[in-house]
């Protein structure tokens, strides 16, 4: 082969591989599903499970609420209050109501039930955006049924 046989041999194959990932790329701008949530402005937590979502490819935008208002947005739209943490997040339809790991998103999304949505209740250590995964509490994952009643979704056991 010729120095230049080689040359263009290379930029195909950099060329295949880039079309190849440009779909990975394009998740991990934020064209994924659209997040808004609604958190106090000064939890560092929130922001955290915020970032979890952006660096997997979710289009998050968020807004501000505090005390009452908050309590009101999430009794408002079916999250009872047992199920209750400090943000919550709606995504195509659903309510995610606190710490909810993406892959648990991602399976609602994909198996679409007829629900109000998800919830970790309280702030479980390890759970995302609370600290590291390996050195988790056990936790679960609810799916909040439309009468308000709730079911197990997922469990995580601890680290």
């Amino acid at each position: 082969m010729t120095k230049n046989a080689l040359s263009r041999r290379a930029i195909l194959i950099g060329g295949a591989a880039l079309l190849a990932t440009s779909p990975l790329m394009t998740m991990a701008q934020g064209t994924g599903p659209k997040v808004h949530v609604m958190k106090d402005p000064n939890c560092g937590c929130c922001s955290a499970w915020i970032e979890i979502l952006e660096s997997n490819g979710f289009d998050v935008t968020t807004e501000p609420s505090l005390g009452t208002l908050l309590m009101r947005y999430k009794l408002d739209n079916g999250i009872p209050q047992e199920m209750m943490s400090c943000h919550t997040g709606r995504i195509e339809g659903y309510m995610i109501e606190g710490h909810v790991p993406v892959a648990d998103i991602r399976r609602l999304l994909d198996e679409h039930p007829d629900a109000i949505g998800l919830a970790v209740p309280g702030m479980p250590y390890g759970s995302p955006g609370m600290g590291p995964e390996s050195e988790r509490d056990a936790y679960e994952v609810f799916l909040i049924q439309r009468d308000g009643t709730t079911e197990v979704f997922n469990r995580y056991a601890a680290a």
